[in-house]
């Protein structure tokens, strides 16, 4: 029975320090084992590996995948001294657990210290650039030296690669500066990018306020120019119209007179076919003209006008024209 027990307490501590004697090595993960804050082993294969049990050895666990860093948005100074407001990340990656253990400790401290960094080599690139640089866009200007807008109004903007230079001048920097640091921070900067850059909101207003007069600006000018083309198109037009109107009137003479000769033709074909007869309707035409009228007319019962109803056919041509010519 006291065999037992024993073998018990034996299997019980066996466990015990084995269950403290071992450790975990993930595969994206890298470890630092540190004794009484000595570093004693670094650890970046995964697998299964001894330490000394019951606390004496501590156990450090880096993450070896690329590290992200939200810097807080911060307010820098252009060339032209317009503030923006620019938000960035970056990406890290441990290199050396060792040396972070030593220098930056934990990756919340290393994410702090890493963001003043880039916030510092940012600041002097900015410095040395326009606000369309920073953006990443030139806007584009006309003869005039007037943005060029498109359909909606909106300025039309050449991309550029001004953005990538500038984050590639600030990684550099970055790079640069960790490499000077002694002892080294153990950390390689992969990647820096801006997710925004606009204009602080106490300053926006001017801003779109002076965007808005430039807008005024642009739209007077083109009023102007519509104002002024269509006054000349107006004045074509006109020209046009007084040209057409003109040939119009002349080829209408021209067409009445055509006319009046052809019908001075006709008839004076017709007077020459039969002049009698054309007497006799002429004084027809008289008479019913003549008939119609409410007016009292006493006249000689010898008088021209009577001669074709006393004796038809014996009246003279030359009577009767006269007389429906006089009747008329």
């Amino acid at each position: 029975m006291r065999n037992l027990i024993i073998a018990g307490v034996v299997i019980i501590l066996a466990i015990i320090t084995l269950s403290t004697g071992l450790y975990v090595v993930d595969e994206t993960e890298q470890v630092v084992v540190t004794r009484f804050g000595d570093v004693r082993a670094v650890r970046t294969e995964p697998g299964l590996y001894l330490k000394a049990p019951f606390g004496v050895d501590t156990v450090i666990n880096y993450d070896k995948r690329l590290l992200r860093i939200d810097a807080p948005p911060s307010q820098f100074l252009d060339r032209d001294i317009n503030i923006l407001e620019i938000d960035v990340y970056g990406r890290f990656r441990i290199t050396d657990p060792r040396a972070f253990l030593q220098t930056l400790t934990t990756e919340e401290n290393a994410r702090s210290i890493l963001a003043q960094r880039i916030n510092s080599s940012l600041r002097a690139e900015v410095a040395e650039r326009s606000r369309e640089e920073i953006i990443g866009g030139d806007v584009e200007l006309d003869e005039f030296g007037e943005p060029v807008t498109d359909a909606e109004g909106n300025s039309r903007v050449r991309p550029t690669n001004s953005r990538t230079e500038l984050l590639n001048d600030v990684i550099a920097a970055v790079q640069a500066n960790l490499a000077q640091e002694d002892p080294p921070f153990g950390v390689e900067m992969v990647d820096i990018r801006i997710k925004r850059a606009d204009f602080p909101v106490e300053v926006a207003g001017r801003i779109f306020e002076r965007m808005r007069s430039d807008r005024e600006k642009i739209s007077r000018r083109l009023r102007a120019e519509g104002e002024e083309e269509a006054r000349t198109r107006r004045a074509g037009a006109d020209r046009e119209v007084e040209v057409i109107l003109a040939r119009a009137d002349r080829d209408a003479s021209r067409l009445r007179g055509d006319g009046e000769a052809q019908a001075i033709s006709i008839l004076a074909e017709s007077l020459n076919k039969d002049p009698e007869f054309f007497s006799f309707q002429r004084s027809l035409e008289a008479y019913k003209t003549f008939l119609n009228q409410r007016t009292t007319v006493i006249l000689s019962s010898d008088a021209p006008i009577f001669k074709f109803l006393q004796s038809p056919g014996k009246g003279s041509s030359s009577t009767a024209g006269d007389t429906a010519a006089g009747t008329e």
